[in-house]
This record gives C-alpha cells, sequence and structure tokens, in this order.
C-alpha cells in the first residue's frame, strides 16, 4: 500500500455503496490526490494512509462491519483527518448541523419531516442524524471526523437477509428504490478534497499529472 494516499473505505450489502466509494475516488482524484477504494473487511491496516473516508450502509444502524473497522483501527485513524458518510433510506428532519461538534451535510432530499415537531415519534427518533451517528462515534471517541455525510441510499428488499428486510420494512418503514442524489455526493467530494488538502498541510502526496 503507497504512503501519502487517501483511502476510502467502504462496506456494501447490495453493491450501491460501493459504486458511491468508486464516485467519492473520481472526485478526489480530479484534484491530484492518490486514492485507494478499498472494501473495508480486507483492510489489515490503515497506517500507511493519510487521509481515511469510511462509509456504510444503514442497516440496523451504520453497517455492523463499518463500527468495527472503525473500533479496530481507532488508534491510528485518531492520528489523521477521517471523513463518514452514511447511505440512508430514511431520515427524520430534524435541522442538526452538527452532533457533538461533529460537522454533519444532510442531502436535501433525504429527510422527511416529523408529524409534530415537539414530539417525535419512536420511529421518527430512530431515524435521526443524532442517533444514527453517535453510536459511531461512542465506538472510537478519540476519532474526530471532520466531516459526517448522510446520502441517500438504494434499497432493493429481495438482496436483503431476512432479519434486515423485516428491519426495513416494520421499522424503518423504508420504500425500496433508489435515492442516491450523485450531484451532492460528488460536490461533497469535491469539497472534501479542499478540506483534507488543508487539514494535512499538503501532507497527502498528488499525482504528477
Amino acid at each position: 500500500m503507497p504512503t501519502g494516499s487517501v483511502l476510502i473505505a467502504y462496506t456494501t450489502s447490495s453493491g450501491s455503496t460501493e459504486e458511491v466509494a468508486k464516485a467519492i475516488g473520481e472526485e478526489l482524484s480530479k484534484s491530484g490526490l492518490k486514492v485507494e477504494v478499498q472494501r473495508l473487511e480486507k483492510l489489515a491496516s490503515v497506517e500507511p494512509y493519510d487521509a481515511v473516508i469510511v462509509g456504510a450502509p444503514m442497516i440496523i444502524g451504520w453497517h455492523r462491519a463499518a463500527r468495527r473497522f472503525v473500533r479496530r483501527h481507532r488508534e491510528a485513524l485518531s492520528r489523521v483527518p477521517v471523513a463518514y458518510f452514511f447511505m440512508a433510506m430514511s431520515l427524520t428532519e430534524t435541522g442538526e448541523t452538527a452532533v457533538d461538534g461533529i460537522p454533519v451535510l444532510v442531502d436535501p432530499y433525504l429527510p422527511q419531516p416529523p408529524r409534530h415537531t415537539d414530539r417525535l415519534s419512536r420511529r421518527e427518533r430512530y431515524a435521526s442524524v443524532s442517533n444514527y451517528l453517535r453510536p459511531v462515534l461512542k465506538a472510537a471517541p478519540r476519532v474526530k471526523p471532520i466531516s459526517a455525510a448522510f446520502f441517500g441510499g438504494s434499497l432493493d428488499l429481495m438482496r436483503l437477509k431476512l432479519l434486515s428486510k423485516l428491519f426495513v420494512m416494520l421499522v424503518i418503514q423504508a420504500t425500496p428504490g433508489d435515492l442516491r442524489n450523485w450531484p451532492f455526493i460528488r460536490d461533497w467530494a469535491t469539497n472534501m478534497s479542499a478540506e483534507l488538502l488543508k487539514s494535512t498541510k499538503g501532507q497527502i502526496k498528488q499525482d504528477s499529472m
């Protein structure tokens, strides 16, 4: 694994998160950054990288493999700029722009307004930005992501295991379909290029193109 590059580590249930990870990698590469896109289950170490982006779908919370990855590599991740992205099919509109000091960016087409703004239902509370993000931050408290982005996902019930399918249908009540907002995803990636270069003070190597 080469040093001085940005790692995009992802896991996926049906392939849609992989497509998003690759699109983010393409945008970062346009700014001259050296980028590697890898499935996180195959990574033994993140030590060689100067910045790491971790992405995964929301299936009964952020994908278990992503939470384990962040916890396992928490020491190395605490020393470099890190960003998270979440693929979701349901999100409650709460207006949150930060959670515990972590900047949050949400696809404007994803969240739905609650039925009662002063009293969220159990399902609405579950599908909130803070409820999704806080367990991830708790898994590795020393890791302070510079951004946590929530993107619309893609849901095909036929590709889910039975437990996940029941959870999505009965608890989240998400409608199958493709909610990925590619312009928003690519804009976030473009902004991340500048943020990563600024955070590392030029330590990330750029391709000599």
